[in-house]
């Protein structure tokens, strides 16, 4: 494959065109395959030696493919995503073309997770050249995969095993990775539903299925769902192969927060397992109601909690460390009417700067809003009354 000649690579390519081979015609247009490390198909106008062997568009695409291999081999990305464009222009004619066959679909996977991975390097490298800003191409790329996606999901054959909705999931996978890189988030949810109304959607691969539930669950916690956001993270982290710990660790960097809001503590030895301890100090921070310690666990690791876009919700594990520090004022009160002013003192205790009573209310009743606390205020005797039996409920799972 190294030392192919343009034309057996021509060959080759035109004898898996000719057998429906999906695989192998995948193989030779994919940048995960050792040909495009061949100086003899790094071709800057490769289009009229193409177009004597293949007819259009399999010119166009192939054409294309060659000049984003003498791109790669230049280093330019922002020409490799260009060539790659092209390349998935030419697949869309194709693909919408073959109207009952779905032989294709191994090369729609491989065309486009090299078109993300390019757009993404050439926004790049067209930042640090100050010739566009980041997200330009992801954009463009996302609106392809849209088109092909929209193909599948309009066949209707009856044959569910020859149709192209097998492609679906797999393309919206791409469009979720794009859309959370350039921070689109509201475009995920008619995905969603396309994705759960069909059939089939238990029958697509583990692998699949886990990036799937991995992005649904982020865009659950996100909306504040976090019992639908511990369901799908959960799936992801426990179906995700045992040996891919980096994956398992990027679910866990975002089940752990979903978990913690919902009460669940992460053990040490999990943390410890995958490299998560900026996790440890919070989680214990919110156990005993140690507000300021929760202060200082996030400003110590705020750059990492930033990096994953967590911050904000960890942030939120602020009322349940009130909640916490609350109880132990009950606990050590002993009594069912609890002054506020003993929750300001607690609250101060903690270096909450500037807390005055109604503030401390304010706070109270928002947790007796939520059920983490159940009573009432009594504002003329500027007292928290909370109930005799199960004044702190046990926070909901």
């Amino acid at each position: 494959m190294a030392t192919w000649s343009m034309n057996q690579y021509f060959q080759t390519l035109d004898d898996a065109l000719q057998e429906r081979d999906g695989l192998k015609t995948a193989e030779l247009l994919s940048f995960q395959h050792p040909h495009i490390q061949n100086p003899r198909l790094q071709v800057e106008h490769p289009e009229s030696q193409v177009q004597r062997v293949f007819d259009s568009p399999f010119d166009e695409m192939i054409a294309a493919h060659l000049r984003c291999c003498w791109a790669v081999s230049n280093h330019d990305f922002i020409e490799a995503y260009g060539c790659q464009s092209v390349v998935a222009q030419a697949f869309n004619k194709i693909f919408q073309s073959q109207k009952d066959e779905n032989w294709s679909l191994p090369i729609m996977f491989n065309i486009f997770i090299d078109l993300r991975l390019f757009a993404n390097s050439g926004d790049i490298q067209a930042v640090h050249k100050g010739k566009g800003k980041m997200g330009d191409r992801l954009e463009k790329a996302a609106d392809l995969i849209m088109g092909c996606f929209r193909v599948c999901a309009s066949d209707n054959r009856a044959s569910v095993e020859d149709s192209k909705k097998w492609g679906m999931l797999n393309l919206v996978n791409q469009l979720f990775k794009i859309y959370f890189k350039i921070n689109k988030l509201h475009l995920c949810k008619p995905l969603v539903r396309a994705i759960d109304s069909l059939p089939m959607k238990n029958r697509f691969s583990l692998s699949q299925q886990v990036t799937f539930k991995y992005y649904v669950g982020r865009k659950a916690m996100f909306d504040s769902d976090y019992k639908a956001a511990e369901e799908y993270l959960t799936f992801a982290f426990e179906r995700c192969h045992k040996r891919s710990m980096k994956n398992k660790r990027m679910s866990l960097i975002y089940l752990l927060p979903v978990k913690m809001l919902l009460g669940k503590m992460p053990k040490p030895q999990v943390l410890q397992k995958y490299d998560l301890m900026q996790f440890a100090d919070v989680a214990r921070s919110v156990s005993t109601g140690n507000l300021l310690k929760l202060n200082e666990a996030l400003q110590r690791n705020e750059t990492f909690f930033i990096k994953c876009g967590i911050y904000l919700i960890l942030e939120k594990l602020k009322i349940i460390t009130y909640r916490n520090l609350f109880k132990k004022v009950y606990l050590i009160l002993k009594t069912h009417l609890l002054p506020i002013e003993s929750f300001t003192a607690a609250l101060r205790m903690m270096q909450v700067d500037d807390i005055d009573n109604d503030e401390t209310a304010c706070i109270i009743a928002n947790l007796i809003y939520e059920n983490k606390i159940k009573g009432y205020i009594s504002h003329q005797h500027q007292k928290v009354v909370v109930s005799k039996q199960n004044a702190f409920p046990v926070l909901s799972s």
